[in-house]
């Protein structure tokens, strides 16, 4: 698949904005998102479906594209349009088996080993960090950095590049310029629910130094 990454990439968070994640999902629409992921790392299993079912079918009408932090079996049983796997989910081998060759199947990597296992696998981008300390991931890796970034930059050659962890508007236009292709925000969105269209408009004026 060839995917073209927006260049700001939302990510849901219930617990951080204290709304439900349909309406993170509408917000971020209203604000311009195109592709969006559901990640909710609390909430029981029926109910991250119920709410991926009407998310997706919102952002589907809306021509948006939803991705499902972890769970192949919601990802596929929501109609969702992709799969986004840590280093210990399912495999992405697995995933593409199940889900098909049409799904976006993204795959977290922390470090540049991890970076290049991951170019041999079925995958349709690469997102990398903590760039950035951040907040919203119990145990969190070590951070990167932008020079480690640029090293990933190099590795990752034509196939997308998302930087994440710790992202605002002040340091985006830094990961830009170091070779992401995209930049992944939850809580730079998700901290301010109140005006959260705005502020996903306001980040999608970021533009990278150049696109994959």
């Amino acid at each position: 698949m060839d995917l073209r990454l927006p260049t700001i990439y939302p990510i849901t968070d219930a617990s951080l904005a204290g709304i439900p994640i349909f309406d993170q999902v509408k917000q971020l629409i209203d604000g311009g998102a195109e592709l969006i992921q559901l990640r909710d790392k609390l909430s029981a299993s029926n109910d991250l479906y119920d709410s991926a079912v009407s998310s997706v079918e919102l952002a589907h009408k809306a021509g948006v594209r939803i991705i499902v932090n972890d769970r192949v079996d919601i990802a596929m049983m929501c109609g969702a349009d992709g799969v986004h796997l840590g280093q210990n989910d399912l495999s992405p081998l697995n995933a593409r088996k199940l889900m098909g060759e049409n799904a976006i199947i993204g795959y977290s990597t922390h470090e540049l080993g991890q970076v290049k296992a991951a170019m041999e696998l079925p995958i349709d981008y690469i997102a990398f960090g903590p760039i950035y300390k951040t907040q919203t991931k119990v145990g969190q890796d070590p951070v990167v950095g932008l020079e480690l970034l640029r090293q990933a930059r190099q590795i990752t050659q034509g196939l997308p590049l998302v930087a994440i962890g710790g992202l605002t508007a002040a340091n985006i236009p830094k990961v830009f310029e170091a070779g992401a292709d995209s930049a992944a925000v939850i809580s730079e969105l998700m901290s301010h629910a109140d005006n959260l269209t705005t502020r996903m408009r306001r980040l999608g004026q970021l533009k990278p130094i150049c696109k994959t």
